[in-house]
């Protein structure tokens, strides 16, 4: 299993790439709602995104080896993603947040299937999909929102600070790919 070790990306660097996403103490408080609108909906919205990538080869190729999709893979990576939506409406920025966002990018790009053992899928997910997927998960999102709030500028807030905080680890999840140097 990978080691969780401590981010190159300092506290200050996190905060100054909030500033540059708007991000805010209300982004906090809206996530924060959207925690117990979420969370109880999580296998339902697993479901989405599972058949969204699922739908397109090209994506279910990363969970896959030539004798096809490695189904304890997909199970592992499932709980990770569920604790990934609880842990994103938590909204807690602290430095073993940082470290655990770290170690997201490593599984994407330097140490993919490592965790789980998992050999013969592609050595690493393509960062041509890492800042697209962002979108599905961002787009998905909102009518689970709006399951469990019937104020439309409620379910409007908590869905563009769903939007900032996947932007932000998102961007932190690049940082392996990027040349020394350069994040």
């Amino acid at each position: 299993m990978a080691t969780v070790t401590q981010s190159p990306v300092t506290p200050e660097d996190l905060e100054q790439i909030k500033k540059v996403l708007l991000f805010t103490d209300d982004d906090v408080l809206a996530l924060r709602k959207a925690h117990d609108i979420l969370v109880p909906r999580v296998e339902r919205l697993l479901d989405v995104w599972y058949g969204f990538v699922g739908s397109h080869d090209f994506l279910l190729r990363y969970f896959s080896t030539d004798e096809g999709p490695v189904e304890r893979y997909l199970a592992a990576v499932r709980v990770r993603f569920g604790q990934w939506v609880a842990d994103t409406c938590r909204a807690q920025y602290d430095e073993a947040w940082l470290a655990k966002q770290e170690e997201i990018g490593r599984r994407h790009y330097t140490e993919k299937g490592k965790t789980d053992g998992v050999v013969g899928t592609p050595p690493i997910v393509h960062f041509r999909y890492l800042v697209p997927l962002v979108y599905p998960i961002y787009a998905t999102v909102r009518p689970f929102l709006e399951e469990g709030c019937d104020d439309p500028a409620e379910v409007e807030r908590m869905h563009q600070a769903w939007l900032k905080s996947v932007l932000l680890q998102v961007t932190l999840w690049s940082r392996p790919y990027v040349s020394e140097g350069a994040f």
